[in-house]
């Protein structure tokens, strides 16, 4: 039942896709109100699957690339639909549901125990070291798409171009305001799976830390967005720059993935291939 569920969710998820963008270009109202429906069934097949898969492993969920993966998707789409109830920003499923979709795809391919954990480490703070650190990405990502907006809103703006995209867009003060909170809440969320992470590690390896590149890559993320998000509240980086910089944060955010796709170092937390 799982796999079927997926399957539908990724259908589902690419439907949405093609409907957010159509709306997009032509403003129809029907296709708005038909987009967040195929959203919102997406994402309940999305939940039911990774339920089925935690009835079916009997086990802590979150102890694989895979199922981290397929959370971190499951979440984007939550934040989505919860931020679409309180400010009604339907643009931002123009690019929220493609990067779900596409990160369902990325882990599609992929067997589904790889990377598994270590017995040892297949625990409950496992899961939440895991849920945590997904949790402050997902915030980063919000960061950086209200960051990419800020900059298409700004321009459209500047050169007095108007399209139907420039009247789905919020204003350039409630742009950096999302893009403030969103780093204010993930911030936090990734300081706190670092550090369950780090007394993980420790509790297995003996060691808080180490220079795999897993881990170094995480610090320099974790580093970043404490000085983005000090420059935010003491030097008062805001509009432009703070758009540019939640980009170049994503842009790091990415590669810390990639880097945990690849690694097999004995401190990865996922275990070696």
């Amino acid at each position: 039942m799982e796999i079927l569920f997926f399957k539908i969710t990724l259908a589902l998820y690419f439907g949405g896709t093609f409907l957010f963008l159509a709306h997009l270009a032509n403003k129809n109202s029907k296709l708005s109100g038909l987009s967040m429906g195929v959203t919102a069934l997406g994402f309940a097949f999305h939940t039911a699957a990774l339920v089925a898969r935690i009835i079916g492993d009997r086990q802590v969920p979150l102890t694989n690339f895979y199922e981290a993966m397929a959370f971190f998707s499951w979440a984007l789409v939550l934040v989505f639909l919860l931020v679409e109830f309180r400010y009604r920003i339907m643009v931002l499923g123009s690019f929220i549901l493609p990067l779900a979709f596409l990160s369902l795809i990325s882990v599609a391919a992929l067997p589904k125990q790889m990377h598994s954990l270590n017995p040892m480490i297949q625990n409950v703070w496992v899961f939440i070291h895991v849920s945590l650190t997904m949790l402050g990405l997902v915030a980063f990502t919000m960061a950086f798409i209200a960051g990419v907006l800020y900059l298409i809103q700004e321009r459209l703006l500047k050169s007095r171009r108007f399209n139907p995209m420039s009247s789905e867009l919020p204003s350039l003060d409630l742009l950096d305001g999302f893009n403030q909170k969103a780093v204010i809440l993930g911030f936090p969320l990734l300081t706190l799976g670092m550090i369950i992470g780090a007394m993980l590690s420790d509790n297995i390896w003996e060691a808080y830390f180490s220079l795999q590149p897993v881990e170094s890559l995480t610090l320099v993320t974790w580093l970043f967005y404490f000085a983005m998000l000090h420059g935010r509240l003491t030097v008062g980086w805001r509009a432009k720059k703070a758009a540019y910089l939640a980009v170049v944060g994503f842009v790091v955010v990415v590669l810390t993935v990639g880097v945990n796709f690849v690694a097999k170092g004995p401190h990865n937390l996922f275990g070696p291939r």
